[in-house]
């Protein structure tokens, strides 16, 4: 092989040869560091809560999203911060599990795109699918705070009614909200240390009963009793004025606390 470098010493060579290896061997390192700065999403740990990212929501069974829109825009510009409403796989009455699925892979492309961490509020079952996000899919490393409104964790006696009432008139989705079902019976508690709220209303006639909403490891709040005079039900839990300020206040960087007072919005 002809010699590069002609007139230099043997020496002289392999210091220039030890030092363009160097050089490509730092390269390689700093393409890899970059590479995994480049992907945010959390692997170990939790977000930091004082860096305050995107707020993904996700609706109810049926997927309706009327009222998240609004309380999306009133985060926005509350806030400042992106507000997304995702959009459920089919009509959402299907599987709660691929629910999931749209959650994760709107989480995943948020950091993707550089958030420094990310919110979820869940509505109804999409509360529960929420829950299966962070048992499941690696959400406890992921979500910096959840906040879950009218979500039935323990289920609810309406699908249950549904249910028996009209065979097969109680799909996927309904099945899975039955109390006792396979899928709420296997979830694990909540990990220790997520910021998690759970919010609900005396009112509720759609999860039965109500305080199917409390969770373990959460805060728990049941509107009327910081708000004794609020007439929300379920449907209105995503526009209702003192919901939407218990929620902002929850979205912040504060230590997440159960108020002591209704708020205003």
């Amino acid at each position: 092989m002809r010699n590069p470098w002609p007139g230099l010493s043997p020496r002289r060579r392999r210091l220039l040869l030890g030092g363009a290896a160097l050089v490509v061997v730092a390269g390689i390192v700093a393409a890899v560091l970059t590479t995994a700065g480049s992907s945010a999403a959390p692997r170990s740990g939790r977000p930091a809560q004082d860096r305050p990212g995107p707020v993904l929501l996700v609706p109810g069974y049926g997927g309706g999203r009327g009222g998240l829109l609004q309380l999306a825009d009133r985060i926005h510009r509350a806030t400042g911060r992106d507000a997304q409403v995702l959009t459920l796989v089919g009509d959402g009455t299907g599987d709660l599990g691929q629910q999931v699925g749209v959650l994760a892979d709107a989480v995943e492309r948020a950091y993707e795109n550089g958030a420094p961490s990310v919110d979820v509020i869940g509505y109804s079952a999409g509360g529960v699918v929420a829950r299966l996000w962070v048992a499941r899919d690696g959400g406890e490393h992921q979500a910096r705070r959840v906040v879950t409104l009218g979500a039935p964790m323990h289920g609810t006696g309406l699908a249950a009614a549904g249910g028996a009432l009209v065979p097969g008139a109680c799909p996927t989705a309904c099945q899975q909200l039955i109390p006792g079902s396979p899928l709420l019976s296997r979830l694990p508690p909540l990990p220790p240390g997520l910021p998690w709220l759970s919010l609900w209303t005396e009112r509720d006639e759609t999860v039965t009963p109500p305080e199917s909403a409390r969770l373990d490891g959460a805060v728990n709040v049941a509107l009327q009793g910081i708000c004794p005079g609020d007439t929300a039900a379920h449907g209105d839990l995503p526009t209702d004025p003192a919901v939407t300020a218990l929620v902002l206040k929850a979205l912040g960087t504060a230590s997440l606390a159960a108020p002591g007072k209704c708020l205003s919005s």
